[in-house]
């Protein structure tokens, strides 16, 4: 799986909630309610201010790691 801006954050986390302290650890912490689930990358990047660039890189070097 490649990660990219509009990949929505529920189905990374259906298909490898190893991901989920990643997003915690860039003060996503709403990952259980339903808006965050249906948002991509990009929508949650730009609630939250976390340039989206670098949160792919973290991603994505983790799903490769995996």
């Amino acid at each position: 799986m490649t990660i990219t801006r509009d990949t929505i954050i529920g189905d990374i986390l259906d298909q490898d909630n190893s991901l989920a302290p990643i997003f915690l650890s860039i003060g996503m912490h709403c990952l259980g309610c339903p808006a965050s689930r249906g948002e991509t990358v990009e929508q949650a990047c730009m609630v939250h201010g976390v340039d989206c660039d670098s949160l792919l890189e973290k991603l994505n070097a983790n799903v490769k790691a995996g």
